[in-house]
């Protein structure tokens, strides 16, 4: 993207109708809301944050491939055998190995989390819907305007 079309861009969405906005349901804010999730989107975002972790976890582990007797993955292996021959390589390989380890754990600890809050975020949602049919079942007559809108609050 040229420098000009970067500066249209901007000029566009600070003088166009909106943008992305959430809805925070004050009267300002009486458009409809742009950001909608279904609860199959989060099932399917929590799994999938699932399996990327379970593949993750099984083809990253560069520190335990081939692991020996003593614990040492292959690289680091070779790491120690390079060392031993007084070459500059094996030190930075195992910096390499700790680094890349070091990464693998804080992408797989993100996937934990992404799937934990989504399979919560499910079941809170589903709980207080039940709640809200319950309630709302419940009632002998119309649901006033104002119930209503402490449901979306």
């Amino acid at each position: 993207m040229a420098w000009d079309e970067w500066e249209r861009a901007k000029e566009a969405a600070a003088t166009g109708p909106g943008g992305m906005q959430l809805n925070a349901g004050g009267p300002a804010d009486a458009v409809s809301p742009d950001l909608v999730v279904h609860q199959d989107d989060l099932g399917a975002v929590g799994h999938e944050a699932f399996v990327l972790h379970s593949e993750l976890k099984k083809r990253a582990d560069i520190a335990g491939a081939g692991t020996d007797k003593n614990g040492a993955g292959s690289t680091m292996q070779a790491a120690a055998a390079l060392k031993g021959h007084n070459l500059g390589l094996g030190s930075e390989l195992a910096t390499t190995v700790e680094v890349w380890t070091s990464q693998v754990k804080h992408v797989l600890q993100a996937c934990a989390h992404i799937s934990n809050h989504l399979d919560f975020t499910k079941k809170l949602h589903a709980r207080d819907d039940v709640k809200i049919a319950a309630e709302i079942s419940s009632r002998t007559g119309p649901v006033s305007v104002s119930a209503l809108n402490d449901y979306f609050r």
